[in-house]
């Protein structure tokens, strides 16, 4: 199958996929697709397809060098995907702030009387389940960013667990960094690996002052947005990169 019949194909499914582009030398216009389960096809050297997995993560279409062949990477794929567990206050001000970013929101929690559309009013999708059905139901992949607001360890303990397992992009939990270091601990002796537990932003967001839900809310997505960039949050003023993320991936 050629690149082109694989690109329709994943346009009329939403599916995800990168396509390489050679630049320039002797292969210029040479092309690979690569789609998220790691097939490929076209006449740029396969080897190109261990890039995908940060390019997709970017979300956004980028140049970038590899080897010292420049390429153009080419991103396709529906919106990104915000998974929250806990219907309190801060989740439906996550879902508001998200919808501007033109993301798809879901909120989950195991509690019917707070997992209801007129508390949630923005979310796209509300789940009444518990952490291990709502990750099933949503499957996270490379475009998805999970965040926990419940405080309780029945929630928060398994609800990790599975997003830690998952390829979501972001994975993050509120609560003080006294009951960060304690969820850890939880976590290692459940035996989730110290790797992945390493992965969790917690407290979740950027050192805004942030008070109100609304404010939590744009700290944690701002998180969110960084760690997409591959950028680590500080100030403008004080930052060496540009301002407009060039994504990292796959530079050498």
């Amino acid at each position: 199958m050629t690149v082109f019949d694989e690109l329709r194909r994943v346009v009329e499914t939403g599916d995800r996929a990168v396509v390489f582009t050679i630049l320039a030398g002797e292969r210029a216009g040479a092309k690979l697709i690569v789609l998220e389960d790691g097939s490929t096809a076209g006449d740029a050297p396969p080897g190109l397809a261990g890039l995908a997995p940060a390019a997709l993560r970017t979300g956004r279409s980028h140049v970038l060098e590899h080897e010292g062949t420049m390429l153009f990477a080419d991103v396709y794929g529906p919106p990104p995907r915000l998974l929250v567990y806990g219907a309190v206050d801060t989740a439906e001000a996550l879902c508001r702030l998200a919808k501007l970013l033109g993301w798809t929101t879901v909120v989950a929690d195991a509690r019917a009387r707070f997992a209801t559309r007129e508390r949630l009013a923005s979310a796209d999708e509300i789940l009444v389940q518990w952490p291990k059905e709502a990750i099933a139901r949503v499957r996270p992949d490379l475009a998805t960013a999970i965040v926990v607001l419940t405080h309780d360890d029945k929630f928060d303990i398994p609800l990790l667990q599975a997003a830690l397992a998952s390829d979501a992009f972001y994975v993050g939990a509120l609560g003080s960094r006294r009951n960060q270091e304690r969820r850890r601990v939880l976590l290692l002796e459940a035996g989730v690996p110290e790797a992945d537990v390493d992965r969790i932003h917690g407290p979740a967001g950027l050192d805004i002052g942030a008070e109100s839900p609304a404010e939590t809310a744009l700290s944690m997505l701002a998180e969110m947005l960084a760690v997409r960039a591959g950028r680590a949050g500080g100030l403008l003023r004080r930052a060496t990169t540009r301002i407009h993320a060039e994504p990292a991936a796959g530079k050498k």
